[in-house]
């Protein structure tokens, strides 16, 4: 059994058609029909149920095909592990950061890396916390840079910092001129509660923290915006008359915005390495875990 077997079988369930997987492959129809046979013949087994105009799996098949997924992996892994240079002048290192972080640690954090493995391929990749432990545990990705509230037991959690969040504002913001802005004295939670706000969408992580935080408040929000990109967040808080609520980082990297801190403060959240337990870890992703850790411990 080659491993273009499984690739080829793989392909035609994805696809639910010969022709399509075929062209995706870039192998004649009646070529791809009898390497599946053969896989078939080899296995004793029908893994494919042809009757139908859309193809599928047969019990079989998904029993057969939920190991070959991993197989695949593995095979993948290791074809990594043999091309892997260590003394990291060249390679690639695959990076799924939440869009937060994206917005003020991708930055300083792989300007130094680039700085120190010029050689080594970064490919950025901007996700939802459980898309990246989604991408992890398929292989898609190397490392994630997100939160320590994982789920899955595939993936394991290194903290790196503590993240603040507060309520931010654009300078031209009646809050701004508060004493609360240069950290005289909070805003109370409930004046937020009288505030129009422009929140991250309920996709982000961050705006379950924030909702999270109102109710425990009892605080029953006036959303004017909300938006699912933190730039057009920044954007209209920056040249408008709403409020947000932002990790405190991101309102001072941008000039036009000002933190103001609440009473009771939002708590604080863990900003964590993630990586597949027991995956194999490449030295580019070894020396960028040891970078984001010295990074967090100089913070």
């Amino acid at each position: 059994m080659l491993l273009r077997h499984i690739r080829y079988l793989l392909a035609v369930v994805e696809q639910g058609n010969f022709t399509r997987a075929a062209e995706t492959l870039y192998v004649s129809q009646p070529t791809l029909s009898q390497q599946i046979r053969q896989l078939e013949e080899t296995l004793g087994a029908q893994l494919l149920d042809r009757s139908g105009r859309v193809v599928r799996a047969t019990d079989a098949g998904d029993a057969y095909i939920a190991y070959a997924r991993r197989a695949l992996r593995e095979l993948e892994a290791g074809q990594r592990a043999i091309h892997d240079v260590r003394d990291l002048t060249r390679g690639t290192l695959r990076l799924a950061m939440t869009p937060s972080l994206t917005s003020y640690l991708a930055g300083p954090l792989i300007a130094r890396f680039n700085a120190s493995y010029p050689g080594i391929t970064l490919q950025v990749i901007e996700k939802t916390l459980d898309a990246i432990e989604t991408a992890l545990a398929a292989d898609q990705v190397d490392l994630g840079l997100a939160f320590s509230q994982v789920r899955s037991a595939e993936i394991s959690s290194q903290p790196l910092f503590d993240e603040k969040l507060c309520a931010v504002v654009g300078l031209g913001h009646p809050l701004a001129q508060r004493p609360a802005a240069t950290g005289a004295a909070a805003l109370a939670a409930s004046e937020l509660g009288r505030q129009s706000l422009a929140l991250l969408s309920s996709d982000f992580a961050t705006r379950t923290f924030v909702d999270a935080y109102l109710q425990q408040q009892d605080i029953a929000p006036r959303i004017a915006v909300e938006a699912n990109t933190i730039s057009a967040i920044v954007e209209i808080v920056r040249r408008g008359g709403l409020v947000t609520i932002l990790p405190e980082a991101i309102a001072r990297e941008h000039p036009g915005l000002q933190e103001i801190q609440l009473a009771p403060a939002l708590p604080h959240r863990t900003v964590s390495l993630l990586r597949r337990k027991d995956g194999y870890q490449s030295a580019a992703a070894r020396a960028f875990a040891e970078l984001a850790g010295n990074l967090a411990a100089a913070e």
